[in-house]
């Protein structure tokens, strides 16, 4: 019987959204496939496990403040990824408690922030603003942590926080993209560049990436932390 060798493993924590498990897993092999053949009909792509949570789960805890018990549900599905060489988690919210839980367990943990500051750093951006769910944008981790490398962050208003968590779990959660949703966000992010001087703005909910398009703010340079995330997952596993 012919034997295969195997490579690392990419733990996958999904199902915040299926949406954006859908496109991290699909980036994923696109990326690896590109890199792991000669031709680009070839087959080879790295090997993932996933561990799909309930979305319905995630959106009530977060909507209603249940971090504990939330926590109490990520470790089972941490525990399911145990096989898995590095474990990556494409939600920006849920980090505020991933991170802490992955800290005692023996995978490498690639923190979704990383590779955005990294590719801020490298393209000269040092003050850009978040866009993401409400505890994205106003809880004090993912701040602290940008803050921390040394990036300025600015946030939309409450107002204007309340209109793009409502999009991102009432419309691009469900598949639904819709262009007057497309130029709230264009919309708030120009206001932040002419008020707050803002160098970009960071994609910091993974389903954001299926709405606004570089072309829609050219003037703003994107980072896209699900994009960004996939391809230091690929280069970890694969050198």
């Amino acid at each position: 019987m012919q034997r295969y060798d195997t490579s690392p493993t990419i733990g996958i924590l999904g199902g915040a959204s299926n949406v954006a498990t859908g496109q991290m897993y699909a980036r994923i092999n696109e990326l690896s496939q590109a890199r792991l053949n000669k031709s680009p009909t070839g087959h080879h792509i790295v090997q993932t496990l996933i561990s799909g949570m309930d979305f319905g789960v995630i959106e009530h805890a977060v909507r209603h403040d249940n971090w504990d018990a939330l926590s109490d549900y990520l470790d089972i599905h941490l525990d399911r990824l145990k096989a898995a060489d590095i474990v990556i988690c494409g939600s920006n919210t849920l980090h505020q408690r991933v991170a802490s839980l992955m800290e005692t367990r023996p995978q490498t943990f690639l923190h979704i922030a990383d590779p955005t500051i990294h590719a801020m750093k490298r393209a000269g951006v040092s003050h850009a603003a978040l866009f993401g769910t409400k505890p994205v944008m106003s809880a004090a981790y993912m701040l602290d942590y940008y803050g921390a490398a040394g990036i300025k962050i600015s946030v939309p208003t409450e107002t204007e926080q309340t209109d793009i968590d409502r999009i991102i779990f009432d419309e691009l959660c469900s598949f639904n993209f819709r262009p007057e949703s497309r130029q709230r966000y264009v919309e708030i992010a120009r206001r932040l560049s002419h008020e707050n001087g803002i160098q970009g703005v960071i994609l910091g909910c993974t389903e954001i990436e299926g709405l606004v398009k570089p072309d829609d703010i050219p003037e703003l340079p994107l980072f896209d932390t699900m994009d960004l995330l996939c391809k230091a997952a690929v280069s970890q596993v694969l050198g």
